[in-house]
């Protein structure tokens, strides 16, 4: 199984040295923050920590870790750290070989070439705002909860623009020609082996299955899908979406998935992510309507690679 590449926690974030310079920034701007600055004295009392870059870096691991079951987006695309503002891929297509007689004339018909620039110029932003005399009533716990959702946030819009990136593919170019037809009815093993076929057809080896909750649920009532899928409970992380794992692909699920929709995608060649700065947070104020508070973001760039590593299966059954 691929390691992920997650956001990282703030004593890892540290060193960067890009990013080091950035929260030394940040814990200069938090000390004159009234957010930042209840969240100090708060943390303070509770024992957390004891000073300001031990808050700042309290927020950032409380939002990275609130990302973490979200974050199912990193688990359907290959992505990879960049510093650059572009970047070249090749798309490579396939060769031909001959076999000709011996001392036969040799045919050499190389590998064709594509390439795509891929520009990390989409931002994900997400911030939660407070009022001064919000924040002179406001408790740990809820800053807590309030900085937790912020993660969250990011994580799905994150997710949303992947599935938006898939769904984007054309049926023609799409594993098999086409999108498969799920006929209306429940998913099942059948359609499973479909989607897998699609793929491995197109001499690509799909190692995610991806659907909504509800058709995962119609799977569990299908005795083909549990036997081939169980899984001591150790080994299955339902907080994060992910159930198991069948014919060589994770089955991951979730609500982002449109209902009635499946796909099975070689995650290794179907499209890329870039991360250009991952998850970061800053101090925000808006001195004249007398609110403040903290902004997460990251800075991000997305494409399709190979578009027939993607299989999909629309017109499924959308109740149980």
């Amino acid at each position: 199984m691929k390691e992920t590449l997650n956001p990282r926690l703030f004593e890892h974030v540290l060193n960067d040295e890009e990013l080091q310079q950035h929260y030394d920034y940040v814990v200069r701007e938090a000390k004159r923050n009234p957010f930042f600055n209840k969240f100090y004295h708060a943390g303070v009392k509770e024992g957390l920590f004891s000073d300001m870059i031990g808050a700042v870096g309290k927020i950032h691991d409380l939002i990275v870790e609130a990302a973490y079951p979200n974050l199912i987006s990193r688990d359907i695309i290959a992505v990879r750290p960049t510093k650059e503002a572009v970047e070249r891929f090749v798309k490579a297509k396939k060769g031909k070989a001959y076999v000709m007689a011996e001392s036969g004339e040799v045919f050499v018909v190389g590998e064709r070439y594509e390439t795509v620039d891929i520009y990390t110029n989409i931002e994900i932003k997400a911030a939660s705002e407070w009022t001064e005399k919000f924040l002179e009533d406001a408790t740990w716990n809820v800053m807590e909860r309030q900085i937790e959702a912020l993660g969250k946030a990011v994580a799905i819009e994150e997710l949303t623009l992947v599935l938006n990136l898939y769904n984007a593919v054309s049926a023609s170019n799409l594993a098999g020609g086409s999108t498969l037809d799920g006929g209306g009815t429940a998913m099942d093993w059948n359609k499973i082996t479909a989607l897998h076929d699609a793929v491995i057809n197109e001499d690509f080896s799909p190692n995610v299955l991806l659907l909504h909750p509800r058709q995962l649920s119609q799977l569990l009532q299908d005795d083909k899908f549990i036997n081939a899928n169980y899984k001591p409970s150790d080994e299955l992380d339902i907080r994060t979406g992910s159930f198991g794992e069948v014919l060589g692909m994770r089955v991951l699920s979730s609500t982002k998935c449109s209902n009635g929709t499946a796909y099975a995608i070689d995650t290794s060649v179907a499209a890329i992510m870039l991360v250009r700065r991952d998850v970061t947070t800053k101090p925000y104020e808006d001195v004249s309507k007398g609110v403040y508070g903290v902004v997460v973001s990251e800075r991000i760039g997305l494409s399709v690679l190979q578009s027939k590593g993607i299989a999909k299966m629309t017109n499924i059954a959308t109740a149980l």
